[in-house]
């Protein structure tokens, strides 16, 4: 984390996040790869006349991307970075 800080401008950043908008990577990515095949495995087993089953009935729950009820999806990523620069001996530079 500490090396990316240092080493990728706000730019490079950016376009990694819009990367990251048309072709998702890490865990969230490879639960739905592993779902494919869960469901593929289970559908090609089920009985006749049973509900074919899909890629997210095998994720995880709940999944971190989701906000809570009434939870705004930004107050959760502003929570997590506050986490990450906390937890990496940042300070909050924001006025109180």
């Amino acid at each position: 984390m500490a090396w990316g800080l240092r080493n990728i401008s706000s730019r490079e950043l950016s376009e990694w996040e819009a990367f990251y908008g048309l072709e998702p990577f890490g865990e969230r990515k490879a639960d739905y790869r592993a779902g494919i095949i869960a469901a593929t495995v289970a559908n090609v087993n089920l009985p006749s006349g049973h509900q074919a089953m899909g890629a997210d009935d095998f994720f995880p729950e709940p999944q971190f991307d989701e906000a809570e009820d009434d939870e705004e999806p930004w107050v959760q990523q502003l929570a997590m970075a506050e986490l990450i620069t906390a937890a990496y001996g940042g300070q909050d530079l924001r006025s109180k």
